[in-house]
């Protein structure tokens, strides 16, 4: 589905919610030039083929890529760190998705969070390339001993917030990132603008924000069609 007003305030239209919790890559911006970029040098530096290992990395934290690629002889954390400096040296192509910047900035203080797999320096780097103002709270890889899909990181963001996870309201792009949103019990959105193919789930999808923002009231909030009412 592409309208937005029909997709997400549609199925979620007569709901509120207490906070939106947010993937980045992906979701508010679209850094895939950048990381493939970098991933595919470093694959092909280890044999891999990019084409079938490309699909894997995206929501996943670094070190956990690169661990599950089981890569005999190699420190997975001075890789993961060498992958994190150069994504950090080249922010070529790191752009807001289309409507991010108007839709967050509808959003409460202190309504919202960003909950990423990248570190802190990245994810403050991409969203100053980008263009989006950094949020509330962030919580990124350096917060979580186990990373998405597990909940930990959504049910650790609705923590800090004083929040029941349940009535938070996650955006996502990536499985691994929606299968962490569904596994902490909240409602989940997911953005297809950074797909190339379809992606199959129950929840509403949509491509980008383009037309929506957000109502808010005594602490909840409801997601709607720009202009529209609480």
């Amino acid at each position: 589905m592409t309208d937005p007003a029909s997709s997400a305030a549609g199925p979620y239209a007569d709901q509120s919610f207490q906070a939106c919790l947010f993937d980045m890559d992906g979701t508010l911006l679209t850094s895939i030039e950048s990381a493939e970029r970098v991933w595919s040098r470093w694959l092909r530096h280890h044999g891999f083929d990019p084409v079938e290992i490309l699909p894997r990395i995206h929501g996943v934290q670094t070190l956990e890529t690169i661990r599950r690629l089981d890569i005999p002889g190699i420190d997975p954390q001075q890789e993961a760190d060498w992958i994190a400096r150069e994504e950090l040296a080249d922010l070529a192509g790191v752009r807001a998705i289309d409507g991010a910047a108007d839709f967050v900035a509808s959003l409460p203080d202190h309504g919202w969070a960003i909950v990423t797999s990248a570190t802190r320096p990245l994810a403050e780097a991409r969203l100053e390339a980008a263009g989006l103002v950094p949020p509330p709270l962030f919580i990124t890889a350096e917060d979580i001993a186990v990373g998405k899909p597990a909940p930990d990181c959504y049910v650790e963001a609705a923590r800090r917030l004083e929040l029941n996870v349940t009535r938070c309201l996650v955006f996502e792009d990536a499985p691994a990132g929606i299968e962490a949103g569904r596994a902490a019990g909240a409602a989940v959105v997911v953005i297809t603008a950074t797909h190339s193919h379809p992606v199959v789930t129950e929840y509403p999808a949509i491509r980008d924000y383009r037309g929506l923002t957000t109502v808010h009231r005594a602490g909840e909030m409801r997601i709607a069609p720009s202009g529209g009412a609480a």
